[in-house]
């Protein structure tokens, strides 16, 4: 038996997904296992399902979205922030920092 890679991808599909380990309750497992056995599913597609739902139901959520809206507001601010700190400290008339470029041996 091998075990996942402590990164959390897919040994065989490198990227595209993510692996991760739940810990069930017994009887939630036994529950999940006869819904997936009746659906002629399995239990990853059924807790796929589940996640999927979810994240529906999170989406529609309109404190979240604030709550996102507001995450999103103070990164621009911090980002805006530290640009204006890099522009300072390499000079006023510098206000973009360019990438250095990789030298040839």
């Amino acid at each position: 038996m091998t075990t996942p890679p402590v990164d959390g991808t897919d040994r065989h599909n490198q990227g595209s997904v993510k692996t991760l380990v739940v810990r069930l309750e017994p009887n939630i497992h036994i529950q999940l296992t006869l819904i997936a056995q009746l659906r002629g599913s399995t239990i990853t597609e059924e807790i796929r399902k589940a996640l999927a739902a979810h994240i529906a139901l999170v989406k529609e959520n309109t404190d979240l979205v604030s709550q996102a809206e507001s995450a999103m507001a103070d990164i621009e601010r911090e980002a805006a922030a530290r640009r204006e700190a890099i522009a300072s400290l390499f000079g006023n008339d510098q206000t973009e920092v360019k990438p250095r470029t990789a030298r040839g041996r």
